[in-house]
């Protein structure tokens, strides 16, 4: 178990700085570009094609790209141009094209990232077509203006962004060190020797639900293909391996729906398996000998993230555990002094964390749940209706029906 312990304090390591960073660019986008701008710029057809050649030279990846992407949904921007954005974003950056000319060649750096702006146009283009409104709206709830966009509004976005799917990351982070720790990578380098459709279905299997960074998962893409694994299946690894993993699929999901997700992965699967292919029958093989060591993620801000991080975790680990009492003792409570509050503009779960704090930081209310799904706040105490719905309204929300 030692090993399996080492592996998810180096996920974590390789995660945390491009989770924070990621949620730092939601945050000054937030804060800094003008309210109504994502709205008007990152909608329809001509928002998808903006939104990626917005993304492919930012140095986001994987999970770091996630609260970047959800903050322009919520912002205003259509499901297309974020799903776009969060396709094509991970998949390349300039840090990640520079590395991959490196270890792989010129050509292998320029197919990265005409294959992250064909893939991430042709998924944004579906979904806006297709992927229907998901089961959050944000657009229509990103319609106030008002809201506060100041240093301190600009931190409490950010740290929703990570708040909303923490709960993914941390099951994504121990997926991710499970087959890091049991499924080698090295195992995968003798497929090449049964034909490139089995190493790419191989690859796919292995990187879909793995945590990869597309600058650190280069080095090991290129000792691949030293191995002897086809070179396609290395750009299949690099493609879908950053833009995929348990932690994003399930913010995808939760974000957006399900038809959503699905064009989702099939773009990704389908673009990556494509790219492969062309870059082997254009390109054909090539030399990787010169494989240099791994990056060293033991550095001090490396290590300062991940302590960040893993204290944001414990945070909402505490807030959801404090949640879940209060609503048990709600519900085992002969008291009747509760009153029911229909809610409207929550769009994620950093909404309704933030409104249930509200109520509960009140001196009059004695205990309030507030739920997303249900979209509605239940508050305990003798509290007049209008105090809760001054509290409500000056949080941003708004009371739609009232019961006791």
């Amino acid at each position: 178990m030692s090993a399996f312990f080492d592996n998810t304090w180096g996920v974590l390591l390789e995660l945390a700085p491009w989770l924070l960073l990621g949620a730092v660019a939601a945050a000054l986008l937030h804060g800094l570009v003008p309210a109504g701008f994502i709205r008007g710029q990152l909608r329809g057809l001509p928002g998808v094609f903006k939104a990626v050649f917005f993304g492919v030279p930012m140095p986001l990846c994987s999970c770091g790209v996630i609260p970047a992407g959800l903050g322009l949904k919520r912002d205003g921007a259509s499901n297309g141009a974020a799903t776009g954005f969060l396709i094509a974003t991970p998949q390349t950056g300039v840090d990640s094209i520079l590395v991959s000319a490196s270890f792989l060649g010129l050509p292998f750096a320029i197919a990265k990232v005409l294959a992250a702006l064909v893939t991430g146009m042709a998924g944004g283009v579906l979904v806006e077509r297709f992927g229907g409104t998901g089961p959050e709206d944000v657009a229509a709830a990103a319609g106030d203006d008002s809201e506060a966009r100041d240093a301190r509004a600009m931190v409490a976005h950010g740290v929703d962004m990570i708040r909303m799917i923490w709960r993914w990351l941390v099951f994504g982070v121990l997926v991710s060190a499970a087959l890091t720790t049991w499924l080698p990578t090295g195992s995968l380098a003798s497929l090449g020797e049964h034909g490139g459709l089995l190493a790419f279905g191989a690859v796919l299997l292995a990187s879909i639900p793995l945590y990869v960074c597309a600058t650190a998962s280069v080095p090991i893409a290129a000792a691949l293909v030293a191995g002897g694994l086809p070179t396609g299946a290395a750009l299949v690894f690099l493609m879908a391996g950053p833009a995929t993993n348990v932690a994003t699929v399930g913010a995808v999901w939760r974000a957006f729906g399900g038809r959503t997700l699905a064009i989702y992965l099939a773009t990704i699967i389908a673009g990556s398996v494509a790219f492969g292919l062309g870059f082997e029958a254009l390109v054909g093989p090539m030399d990787a000998e010169h494989v240099h060591g791994h990056h060293d993620h033991q550095s001090w801000w490396a290590i300062a993230a991940t302590v960040v991080l893993s204290g944001l975790f414990a945070w909402f680990l505490v807030e959801d555990l404090r949640a879940a009492v209060t609503r048990w003792r709600m519900n085992m409570s002969d008291d009747k002094t509760t009153q029911e509050f229909g809610v409207e503009g929550m769009t994620c779960e950093g909404c309704s964390g933030r409104l249930q704090r509200v109520l509960n930081g009140d001196e009059a209310i004695e205990s309030a749940t507030v739920s997303l799904a249900d979209k509605r706040a239940v508050v305990a105490g003798d509290v007049p209706p209008e105090r809760v719905v001054q509290l409500i309204e000056g949080a941003g929300f708004d009371v739609v029906q009232i019961a006791r």
